[in-house]
């Protein structure tokens, strides 16, 4: 009895520990199902689209970069395709004894790794860098058959951004180069974030800066599968990149590379409008510098000989340079006169030479004076002492409030970034200007140099060059225009950038009349009659000598006794014809001394290009360079017989 009763307690147990095993493999099976469930079920688009991504990558396609053109369509901007060896810096154990091997198969030059060593310092680590570009064919096989000892090092086929005229019209066009920490940053955080993905360059200065956005294009992406060690094996789909469209100028580069070669070695600015509209036919800064050296990353010694040369290449002085505008001035406080009312034209002012106010001395034309003038003789002839009193007469804020709407000590809105704005002063911009209280207040004896365009003022050659077309035009403004087309790098078609219409000033017809007559007197018989002498068209035009340094009280200017670089700067303003103002323009040469000496010269062969077609003859050229020569000498040639070069001299 006692055995069946432990026979029946093991089944008991038996029964349930089965019981047991059997709920816990249904429990088992019921979570794998709801596994399967949760995977094939829940969660399939998801795992379907990682392990899609595991097998594909998604490629940015870096699009064309857009040309850019001059007003005729010669090509100052393009891209050509290069191979390049690069370095990633992170995936590389040691980077010099790389370098070391690297420069067995292909050379690495000196210049390369200083290059190199500057890119590293701006970039990140995980980057990829170039330490060689534009490799030929046997370079390239070279380094392929030995891509295996070369972990983190690979060529890439690169667009690369070329300047074919070097030098010529850099400070308007600009460059591109890296992007720096900073624009990436910028960039990661804008619309355009997507659109940069794969780009490694972008517009750094000047035209290539201010329209980076039309000459970029919009990148392209190809799906392309990938090996289990990420290697592409094909192409799955695309996307193609649609390229930057071609962005034109209205400079005309030829005229562009005369006034330049008629700089020569001097120092100085010259801009060019077209009076009606606007355009910015010439827009000249010597000295110049090559924007090729920026596009590959430029190397430390080129840098350094840029960045510290004493005369400033990099220094945009049409944009950025403030000089005070000297006599060219005269004309515009003339017209200030007659249209406040404070001046006739016909009154008679006594030049004897000096201008006596507060016991001090204002010089004019030495010891020597013009005698009686009025308002034509004093701008025919540049009388100082005219326009000594004639300051004096109306007073800082009156001349300040006048000058305003012309664009002096103004942001003239050019398109193109870095403007300066000069200085046009007003009781109000002292105050402002001086932090201390004793310094604030304005005196009237400061106001009298102003007059002549000395003292404070300080403007651009863009702002005067703009003050001249307005006046030639009428008294009515345009804003100056560098780009005057695009054109879409898909459908071909163009589209014109309309100028902006012109602000009427309000000048009186009587008034403009007097001071046209009068600059136009300057050609013939007054400043610079003699550059202007035998020129088949009339122009009208102001010599300017603006002090580049103060000259002590009582004290004699001598050039002879100073040095080069405290001299005098030769300033002319001018436009042509005189009746229909074709051109405008504004020129300085820096430490050149009389405007009809230098700056004169250089906008008679500026109009006798433009208005002619005419070209100095070699002997011209040559003399003009070197300032030695006032109306153009020798037989001169037409400009559309003159050669024009391939690829930068």
């Amino acid at each position: 009895m006692t055995e069946l009763r432990n026979v029946e307690a093991d089944l008991a147990r038996f029964r349930l520990r089965v019981l047991v095993v059997s709920v816990v493999v249904v429990l088992c099976f019921l979570l794998v199902v709801g596994r399967l469930v949760v995977l094939q079920v829940v969660r399939h688009e998801n795992l379907k689209a990682q392990a899609e991504s595991n097998r594909t990558a998604v490629v940015p396609v870096v699009p064309n970069r857009g040309q850019i053109l001059d007003r005729n369509g010669i090509v100052l901007a393009n891209n050509y395709s290069a191979y390049t060896l690069e370095i990633t810096p992170s995936k590389v154990e040691n980077l010099e004894d790389t370098l070391e091997a690297l420069s067995q198969i292909v050379e690495i030059t000196p210049r390369d790794r200083r290059r190199f060593k500057k890119l590293q310092d701006e970039s990140r680590s995980f980057e990829s860098l170039p330490i060689r570009t534009k490799l030929d064919d046997g370079e390239v096989a070279r380094f392929t058959a030995q891509r295996f000892r070369f972990p983190g090092v690979e060529i890439k086929a690169r667009l690369f951004r070329s300047y074919p005229y070097g030098e010529l019209a850099s400070h308007v066009i600009g460059y591109i180069g890296r992007i720096n920490r900073t624009e990436k940053d910028r960039l990661d955080d804008s619309e355009q974030a997507a659109n940069y993905r794969g780009t490694e360059y972008i517009g750094k200065l000047g035209v290539e800066q201010n329209f980076e956005t039309l000459l970029h294009g919009t990148t392209g992406v190809d799906s392309v599968e990938t090996s289990a060690g990420g290697r592409a094996v094909r192409k799955l789909s695309s996307v193609p990149s649609t390229p930057g469209d071609t962005v034109v100028l209205s400079i005309d580069i030829r005229l562009q590379k005369l006034v330049e070669d008629l700089y020569g070695e001097r120092r100085g600015a010259l801009v060019a409008l077209d009076p009606k509209t606007g355009q910015v036919l010439a827009f000249v800064s010597k000295p110049t510098f090559d924007p090729n050296l920026f596009v590959d990353g430029i190397d430390y010694e080129s840098w350094q000989s840029l960045n510290e040369s004493i005369d400033k290449p990099l220094l945009n002085r049409a944009l950025r340079g403030t000089y005070p505008p000297g006599s060219t001035y005269k004309p515009f406080m003339a017209l200030a006169a007659l249209q406040k009312g404070v001046r006739a034209a016909g009154t008679i002012i006594q030049d004897n030479g000096t201008w006596t106010f507060a016991g001090h001395q204002f010089r004019s034309h030495g010891d020597h004076g013009l005698g009686p003038v009025d308002m034509h003789l004093a701008i025919a002839k540049s009388s100082n002492v005219y326009f000594y009193s004639l300051a004096n007469e109306m007073g800082v804020d009156a001349i300040h409030d006048f000058m305003a709407p012309l664009g002096f000590g103004q942001i003239t809105g050019i398109d193109i970034q870095g403007e300066s704005r000069g200085v046009l002063p007003s009781t109000e911009w002292k105050r402002n200007y001086y932090k201390r209280r004793d310094q604030q207040k304005w005196y009237s004896g400061e106001t009298i140099s102003l007059g002549i365009g000395q003292g404070y003022n300080t403007f651009t050659m863009l702002q005067l060059a703009h003050a001249t077309a307005t006046l030639a035009n009428k008294g009515i403004k345009h804003k100056p225009q560098l780009v005057i087309a695009t054109q879409d790098a898909m459908t071909r078609d163009r589209h014109t950038i309309a100028p902006e219409p012109g602000q009427d000033l309000g000048f009186k017809p009587e008034n403009l009349a007097v001071i046209h007559k009068a600059l136009v007197s300057v050609t013939t018989e007054g400043t610079s009659s003699r550059v202007f002498a035998g020129a088949p068209y009339q122009s009208a035009g102001k010599t300017g000598t603006a002090q580049a340094v103060g000259i002590a009280a009582g004290s004699k200017y001598n050039a002879a006794k100073m040095e080069e670089r405290r001299r005098d700067h030769s300033v002319y303003m001018a436009y042509a014809p005189a009746d229909d103002p074709r051109i405008a323009l504004a020129v300085i040469v820096e430490n050149a001394g009389f405007g009809s000496a230098h700056a004169a010269p250089i906008a008679r062969r500026v109009f006798d290009y433009w208005l002619l077609g005419q070209y100095p003859s070699e002997e011209d050229l040559a003399a003009a360079r070197l300032g030695q020569v006032s109306a153009p000498i020798g037989t001169p040639r037409m400009a559309v017989d003159m050669p024009w070069p391939d690829v930068a001299p």
